[in-house]
């Protein structure tokens, strides 16, 4: 991320623990996204989404594709194919059980 000349040291204190965390989850492909929602009720996906929402609010408009391949550190199908498994049964139930709740 680049930042600003006109950032505060808040501001970018922030981005640069975005980053760290982004960078965190990428190293990281063997922690489900599953296992993410179950445990923290978000995943790599929803980080995705909020990207896009705050790029709509500064008017950049990023598409969902592109900020889950900046979230992903490349395009999600490639990343599907190499780290995503089959979820379980017991993490659909837990899944499930936690979105009833």
């Amino acid at each position: 991320m680049k930042f600003g000349v006109n950032m505060s040291n808040d501001e970018k204190i922030k981005a640069a623990t975005f980053d760290r965390i982004v960078k965190h989850l990428r190293d990281n492909p063997d922690v489900q996204n599953i296992d993410l929602m179950n445990l923290a009720n978000f995943c790599r996906n929803c980080i995705s989404k909020w990207y896009v929402s705050e790029s709509e609010k500064l008017g950049d408009n990023i598409s969902y594709d592109d900020a889950r391949e900046i979230i992903y550190g490349m395009p999600y199908s490639e990343y599907k194919s190499k780290f995503q498994k089959e979820a379980t049964k017991e993490q659909l139930e837990k899944f499930n059980a936690n979105k009833k709740s």
